[in-house]
């Protein structure tokens, strides 16, 4: 198992009132998964998204990444498994603006040194060029973010996301802001990716699209597995 979550609960204090996010969630993925994650607004997907991303950590139970628990990880540890083992594609998109296109997209392979990729300035760039031609974004390699449309801002996100060759990606919405036609570049290029490099994909959507791709679908309910599917 790549992840293992074993009766997670998530509460949060508003005033004098315990909201739980989420109650007592039980699931096992597999390394090279392709999951959807879906359910109702309020019903815990960015919550579970940001427990499994080590973003945020459980009010109690266990989370397991490659079959560690990740309760027992020191700061220094947790930083090093988000940028060793964890992509993320946000909604927010998060690039720097300061940097290009190209430099957003490349910043995960020079944080990350112990990436083969950083080794190499010329294999980097082609890796790089690449991804961009992916997505579609090959013209826009030196503009800002500010100078692109939200639709191609977050293809750049997900060129980001991919460019260290993460063991895990965590995609929240990811096509949410594209048209169709650039929705499914993306999609095929995840499904490429996940095929060939066993890359394991977390999805939190509500696109069909993605539920379709999907081989195990996960359906959330007030916090709870409503369902679960494997295909």
């Amino acid at each position: 198992m790549i992840v293992e979550l074993q009766d997670v609960w998530k509460s949060y204090q508003l005033g004098n009132v315990q909201v739980d996010a989420l109650r007592g969630i039980n699931l096992t993925l597999q390394a090279g998964d392709f999951v959807a994650i879906a359910g109702p607004s309020g019903s815990g997907k960015t919550t579970i998204m940001n427990v499994i991303g080590l973003i945020d950590t459980p009010t109690r139970g266990s989370v397991r990444i490659q079959g560690r628990d990740t309760a027992s990880f020191s700061n220094r540890e947790l930083t090093r498994a988000r940028q060793e083992t964890l992509g993320f594609i946000f909604q927010s998109f998060n690039l720097l603006p300061v940097l290009s296109v190209y430099e957003n997209v490349e910043l995960p392979l020079l944080l990350n040194k112990k990436n083969p990729l950083s080794r190499s300035k010329s294999e980097r760039r082609l890796w790089v060029e690449n991804l961009l031609a992916e997505v579609g974004l090959a013209e826009r390699r030196n503009h800002l973010p500010s100078e692109l449309s939200g639709g191609q801002q977050q293809r750049v996100a997900i060129a980001r996301a991919l460019a260290a060759k993460p063991a895990i990606v965590i995609a929240d919405e990811p096509t949410a802001n594209l048209d169709s036609a650039n929705g499914e570049r993306v999609l095929s290029l995840m499904r490429k990716i996940n095929a060939e490099n066993g890359t394991t994909f977390i999805f939190s959507t509500h696109d069909s699209k993605i539920w379709n791709m999907a081989s195990h679908v996960i359906f959330l309910h007030d916090g709870e597995v409503a369902s679960e599917e494997r295909k």
